[in-house]
């Protein structure tokens, strides 16, 4: 077994399981950083802890790959608090930390707490590495935990302050790799035919069914699955934020996003429907508006890798447990062709042309300040047609997923699960995994504020994603909730949620990026052709109405 130090161990198994950047905030694990360069992968330095988490979240969506961040001890805890967004997003992020010695646990030791706890609640393996001797298991069973299953993100605690004990001290090391868990999913389990054939026979006796794919769906690239069966059955197709994209947005069968961040034409087409298919999806309360939609009794079919999320929330007529992509070809094998649903297909598109009338005065609106429909729309024109869109969340989560259509089968979307602020340093994960695809961020000015500084970032090491700033000089979500404390009336609520107005692109050409304001519908596509050639991390500031608030979410 040849004899190495940790660092040369850590860097040699990240390549071969295929990862070609790691996010980090210094100082951390200095030993293995060296290796890594010498092995050709990018260490990407950040502003922030959180962000660092955020890149590596971007980088394993798109690349489902495991997207590694890390941070000294000091830092663990902002490192955690941004593993998060990949925990409730289900994807495959590592974080590695350094500790202080257990002799020096429990004792005031300068700038350490106990970092157990924080990642026990974002992660799905968390472990303690004490000697260079135990990476060999520890890395690999993380690599194992977070790939598997449902996907979601793991934790390596090193000991010493910065992970030096465990990189720089040398030991008899072997790197061991296993393939299937280097990209989600390792493994494509199947469910029983016996079971399979008890959900076809559900299906076919339905006469309104819906399907509504997740991001399990995603995770298993099984979208072709869900629009074969959709066509094949005449079933209407909703997705949840995380599927967005699933369908061709101009399909006829496609409703919309439904639950929170939904048309009130996607959460009818589900609350009138006789039968929902869950395909990858949790039943959790984001996708049903609160277990609103569909409502409580209504029967379900259910597809999931995880079993524990079988029948969860709304009882299950048939649960199927298996990867998304094999268990949908195996229903789709089992199913006949049935005639075509007209009355229900026609009564769909009925409620998404009745939705799309409503909206059309704003989707075309040549008003200045410019709505945020108009801006969707504007947007959904010109997105090419393989490029990566990346969410904040809130309002940017609400207009991406109700106006922004993705309307080719290889665009990409990935928005955020938690934390305002995610999307800007997930997009430049998104582009270090996939740098030769367009990759757009759209964030309002209180998201951008967040990691504003990770411009300085996206420069040094060229990486040129463009961020577009729906930028109406407030948090204008928080409008309506300030106004009913304070009885209807505006005074004194202002400090509560409007913001300074700032110039974002004379922010990013302070910072060496390229920028430019739009004010008009008719500048932004210009703007945006101008933004991707310019070769540089750009920002397309937006001037929006501030009173552009989304609709809530509509429920029975």
């Amino acid at each position: 077994m040849p004899r190495m130090t940790g660092g040369r161990f850590i860097a040699e198994t990240f390549q071969a399981y295929g990862i070609t950047h790691v996010f980090f905030m210094p100082v951390i694990i200095q030993q293995a950083l060296l290796e890594m360069e010498r092995l050709g992968i990018r260490r990407i330095m950040t502003h922030g802890e959180k962000a660092a988490a955020y890149m590596a979240d971007g980088y394993a969506r798109i690349s489902k790959r495991v997207g590694v961040c890390m941070s000294q001890s000091v830092g663990a805890a902002n490192l955690a608090a941004g593993l998060q967004d990949p925990f409730l997003a289900s994807s495959p992020v590592m974080a590695i930390t350094g500790r202080r010695p257990q002799t020096d646990q429990h004792r005031h030791a300068y700038q350490e707490i106990d970092h157990t706890e924080p990642f026990n609640a974002v992660t799905k393996y968390n472990v303690l590495v004490n000697s260079a001797e135990q990476l060999p298991e520890y890395l690999r069973q993380g690599f194992r935990a977070a790939t598997s299953g449902t996907p979601g993100p793991v934790h390596l605690d090193f000991e010493g302050t910065t992970g030096a004990t465990i990189a720089g001290a040398e030991a008899d090391l072997s790197v061991m790799v296993d393939e299937p868990f280097a990209m989600v999913p390792p493994f494509r389990p199947e469910p029983s035919m016996e079971l399979v054939r008890q959900a076809a026979q559900v299906i076919s006796q339905a006469r309104r069914p819906v399907i509504i794919a997740g991001g399990g769906v995603v995770a298993s690239g099984a979208q072709r699955e869900v629009v074969e069966l959709a066509e094949m059955l005449s079933i209407p197709v909703a997705t949840s934020l995380n599927a967005k994209g699933t369908i061709p947005e101009n399909h006829p069968l496609y409703v919309g996003v439904c639950g929170n961040y939904s048309r009130w034409c996607a959460n009818r087409v589900v609350s009138e429907a006789d039968l929902v298919i869950y395909l990858g999806s949790s039943t959790g309360s984001m996708v049903t508006n609160e277990w609103t939609v569909p409502a409580p009794g209504t029967p379900i079919v259910q597809i999931d890798i995880n079993a524990a999320e079988l029948g969860r929330s709304y009882p299950a007529q048939a649960a199927l447990q298996g990867d998304a992509k094999a268990s949908i070809r195996k229903l789709i094998e089992a199913m006949e062709p049935l005639g075509p649903r007209t009355e229900w297909v026609n009564r769909t598109r009925q409620l998404v042309n009745d939705w799309q009338d409503e909206v059309a005065p704003h989707v075309n609106s040549d008003t200045v300040p410019m709505r945020p429909e108009r801006l969707c729309k504007e947007l959904s024109d010109f997105l090419p047609s393989d490029s990566i869109l990346v969410s904040d969340t809130g309002h940017a989560g609400i207009w991406t997923s109700t106006m922004l259509d993705l309307n080719h089968p290889d665009q990409s979307y990935i928005r955020c699960a938690g934390s305002l602020g995610w999307s800007f340093p997930a997009a430049m994960g998104a582009k270090c995994a996939a740098p030769e695809r367009p990759v757009l961020c759209f964030t309002g000015d209180g998201g951008f504020w967040y990691h504003l500084t990770e411009l300085e970032t996206a420069l040094r090491y060229g990486i040129n994603t463009v961020t577009v700033v729906n930028n109406n000089r407030s948090l204008n979500q928080e409008k309506r909730g300030n106004e009913l404390t304070y009885g209807g009336q505006t005074a004194g609520s202002d400090e509560l949620w409007m913001l300074s107005d700032v110039d974002f692109s004379k922010v990013a050409e302070s910072m060496g990026c390229f920028g430019i304001r739009v004010e008009r519908p008719s500048e932004l596509q210009g703007a945006l052709e101008q933004a991707f050639a310019s070769g540089k991390p750009a920002v397309v500031d937006v001037v929006t109405d501030i009173a552009g608030i989304a609709p809530r979410a509509w429920s029975p």
